[in-house]
């Protein structure tokens, strides 16, 4: 098992990630080059020689396009897979990324620490601010049906705020308000959605509900709130106003690397956790940026097995803040993204539902 399971995932200072991340990455890639024809011959176009890997900042990187054009797998046997299909523009091709049971279950475990550390263990009921058709289908499912099953794993209680055609369904909303509002529960969903499906939807219909115990979790980009001129303080804003929900976190994660989940903590900073780690590159010649200096973020993590997403170049362009330091307590490098490199095709999860709609 490539991964370990950590009571408290943000624990690691950097001189100790270093060294025994830099191990399980040279494992991994050696594991890849075997299994997979394409990612060798990849890294033999690429000349790399593990025996000049100092440290993981030198594992060398994938596009994270290149789940658009090929279909990469690394195991033998494709009986028990699942296929999760990035986000994308109506006409678009989309990543698929190939999950097999032992990658599907340290995606899990390394979700369920993570979030803990957010959440608590305890679960509580879940409010999901999408319809219940985005999870009928179980072996081949986008990235929205993935979030929603993955962060399930916190609720005694899933309940979906929206119908099939997206319309608000007033009476599961009320039935949960009514039983739940006087403890902690959970919101999940999507930016844009939560945003143009609730928000805007009980504005216009001149609804509050109060779940004053609430925290809400919503990933998958800001492009179209920002073309509404939506800014993440008149998010919190309008979102507490609704529905009294004083807790907001937002999370950065794609399709393409199974395991890497960056939540945002109380100081508003995303973090790594010892799961993962982040680099920012200078578009111009993928040298490492300076702390501060906007750069393309690359992503990695020990976790995925089933195909060579353990290293990826994104399309986002972000920033270090810190390392080890953040007030909030949490070890590893904490971080923001800006936003989209310039000419990147657009791939933001939230926008898959505008776009097709």
């Amino acid at each position: 098992m490539i991964s370990e399971t950590r009571a408290f995932p943000f624990g690691e200072d950097k001189e100790a990630k270093a060294a025994h991340y830099t191990e399980q990455m040279l494992k991994l890639t050696e594991y890849h080059k075997k299994k997979c024809d394409e990612y060798r011959r990849m890294l033999e176009a690429a000349g790399y020689d593990a025996k000049k890997v100092n440290h993981y900042r030198d594992i060398p990187f994938l596009p994270v396009g290149i789940f658009k054009e090929l279909r990469l797998s690394s195991i033998d046997d494709d009986s028990n897979i699942k296929t999760v299909t990035s986000s994308g523009t109506s006409g678009q091709r989309r990543s698929q990324i190939i999950l097999d049971a032992e990658t599907r279950v340290q995606q899990q475990q390394a979700l369920a620490a993570i979030g803990a550390d957010f959440l608590g263990k305890k679960r509580i009921p879940m409010l999901v601010i999408d319809c219940p058709a985005t999870i009928e289908k179980r072996d081949r499912f986008s990235a929205r049906t993935s979030g929603i099953l993955g962060f399930s794993i916190f609720a005694k209680k899933r309940v979906f705020a929206l119908n099939d055609d997206m319309s608000l369904n007033m009476e599961a909303l009320e039935g949960f308000v009514e039983k739940y509002s006087e403890g902690p529960v959970l919101i999940f969903g999507f930016t844009f959605m939560v945003w143009r499906y609730f928000v805007q939807e009980l504005e216009k219909q001149n609804r509050m509900i109060n779940l004053p115990q609430a925290s809400l979790i919503h990933g998958g980009g800001w492009k179209k709130l920002i073309s509404e001129a939506v800014s993440k303080q008149e998010f919190a804003e309008r979102l507490k106003e609704v529905c009294g929900v004083n807790r907001v976190m937002d999370y950065y994660g794609m399709a393409e690397q199974t395991g890497s989940i960056f939540m945002e903590c109380e100081y508003g900073h995303l973090h790594c956790s010892d799961y993962s780690a982040v680099l920012f590159r200078r578009a111009k010649d993928f040298s490492l940026c300076e702390k501060g200096e906007e750069g393309l973020i690359q992503v990695m993590s020990t976790i995925p097995k089933s195909y060579p997403g353990h290293s990826l170049l994104t399309e986002d362009i972000g920033r270090m803040l810190g390392e080890d330091d953040c007030p909030c307590g949490r070890k590893g490098v904490y971080f923001e993204v800006i936003g989209r490199a310039q000419h990147a095709e657009i791939r933001g999860c939230s926008d898959t539902f505008a776009a097709e709609h």
